[in-house]
């Protein structure tokens, strides 16, 4: 029996946004979703995923969900039996991009969600053509449920997040790094560089997916998911 696998949302994201992921790797696997609505920061969001996690599992996180995956995997590195880190990145916030959030946080304080969330995804980062609008409307259904609340406090936890670099170096659990290529926020540059930081990742670009390509391109990135359960636990 394959080990469980737990999925961690990005920024303003339920489950929804692993709808296609869930629908066909549950036929084969338990599959749980984290909860990253509550916490104030990347560390709280990661201890309340783990929480709830089972004894093992397989690890998946997207954007910010990535972040808290990584973070998980600190924490619990013998927890974890391989990770997948989709549209993420392992580096901390610089001065800039964390002032680059501050607009974001007052729109949205101020009644202006839907400019502060365009401002945070920038439509030009998910691939060009008929399917975008299909997509952010998806997006903006989950960032309705979930709240100006959680807008502010996942901007937050992200503008303080914490170096992952030295996690992924020192970790022996098989790796999937997958990202569109016309993602501008955590482009494939970021990627090559994050499966270059761990012993054993394989690298996947989808060329018709921008940073949401579980939405995007789900077929795809359901056979890499699946193609990522099939490596063996222990490398040699």
């Amino acid at each position: 029996m394959s080990e469980p696998i737990l999925l961690v949302p990005g920024m303003m994201c339920d489950a929804r946004v692993f709808g296609p992921q869930i629908n066909d790797l549950s036929r084969d696997f338990t599959v749980q979703v984290a909860q990253v609505t509550k916490g104030e920061s990347i560390r709280e969001m990661a201890a309340e995923a783990v929480h709830h996690a089972p004894p093992r599992f397989a690890l998946a996180g997207i954007s910010m969900g990535g972040i808290v995956a990584m973070e998980i995997l600190r924490r619990v590195p013998d927890r974890v039996t391989r990770i997948a880190l989709i549209s993420t990145t392992p580096l901390p916030e610089t001065p800039e991009q964390a002032a680059w959030r501050e607009p974001q946080i007052v729109k949205a304080q101020s009644g202006n969600f839907g400019e502060a969330l365009r401002g945070a995804l920038p439509p030009d980062n998910l691939a060009p053509g008929a399917g975008r609008a299909q997509v952010l409307a998806v997006l903006d259904a989950m960032a309705a449920d979930i709240g100006v609340a959680a807008f502010v406090r996942q901007s937050r936890a992200l503008q303080r997040r914490p170096d992952a670099q030295k996690v992924l170096r020192t970790t022996r659990a098989p790796a999937l790094v997958l990202c569109g290529a016309h993602d501008k926020i955590t482009p494939v540059k970021r990627h090559s560089f994050m499966a270059e930081l761990i012993p054993y990742a394989e690298l996947a670009i989808i060329e018709e997916a921008g940073h949401l390509p579980t939405l995007e391109s789900p077929a795809k990135v359901n056979l890499a998911l699946r193609a990522w359960m099939d490596l063996p636990m222990v490398l040699r």
